[in-house]
């Protein structure tokens, strides 16, 4: 059956991910099937049983199974966060920032997209990662055996794992926390709503998570040391005060949201 066929078949789903969800389920590539090629009754049954899923809403990559992110190929399924474009674009915010950093952290590193991005830049970085979730740290783990990168993966809340040793010599601090609030839960997309709970809500107020972070973070990160966390939106403008010791600032991503709070601990 040929695409545009397909398409019109399944015309409650736009085009472009009846496209991804056949190219997921044959293994061809987008220009093959819309020349048009024979598929196997065992692919199009796959086909049609990925379309039921996105239908009951499952996000489009855990169907796909993987996000290319940065350098890196990410896999991805219901125990960790997608990773977003703005996670990307503060990917390049921090690399355009650090300046050859041995050092770096990334905490509630989720499928670890950000750590081995980060990793794939600076090769010759010693990476750690923590998630509170083992389930995300197992995900994180395979993605690092995934792309070849030594990368430490570490079980715990935000900086209680890490080792003693790395306290002070931090080049480089990232975080995209759980940062809506218990009440915001409801007004997310469908398909969000399938996502762990455990990596969207930071609690009651949506910023638990972001101020732990900033309290802790100066016993952490090196004098001159960057840091880069991703905020919500809609808290922004109030966590930002939260860093006041870095001389944090809040910058817009692409679509001109404020998504993000940088800066730099102060040099002695």
């Amino acid at each position: 059956m040929r695409l545009h066929e397909l398409v019109l078949r399944h015309g409650d789903l736009p085009r472009h991910e009846v496209e991804r969800l056949l190219t997921a389920a044959t293994g061809r590539s987008r220009s093959d099937l819309l020349v048009g090629v024979d598929t196997t009754d065992t692919e199009m049954s796959t086909f049609e049983a990925f379309v039921q899923r996105r239908l009951a809403h499952e996000p489009l990559q855990y169907i796909e199974g993987s996000v290319p992110f940065g350098l890196v190929e990410i896999d991805v399924d219901a125990r960790v966060l997608v990773p977003r474009p703005e996670t990307e674009y503060l990917l390049e915010l921090v690399s355009e920032r650090a300046k050859d950093p041995k050092m770096i952290v990334d905490l509630c590193t989720g499928s670890g997209n950000l750590a081995l991005a980060l990793k794939a830049v600076f090769p010759d970085a010693d990476v750690y990662a923590t998630d509170l979730s083992p389930d995300a740290v197992a995900v994180a783990r395979g993605n690092a055996l995934k792309n070849d990168l030594s990368v430490s993966v570490l079980e715990g809340n935000l900086f209680d794992p890490l080792p003693e040793s790395l306290r002070g010599k931090v080049d480089l601090l990232v975080a995209n926390p759980p940062y809506l609030a218990e009440s915001e839960l409801a007004d997310l997309p469908a398909d969000v709503l399938n996502e762990p709970k455990m990596a969207l809500v930071s609690g009651p107020g949506g910023d638990e998570l972001v101020r732990e972070i900033a309290e802790r973070l100066g016993t952490w990160v090196r004098p001159g040391g960057i840091v880069g966390v991703e905020v919500s939106e809609f808290h922004a403008a109030a966590v930002v005060e939260f860093f006041s010791g870095i001389d944090g600032k809040v910058v817009k991503d692409l679509s001109g949201r404020e998504r993000f709070v940088l800066g730099m601990s102060p040099v002695e």
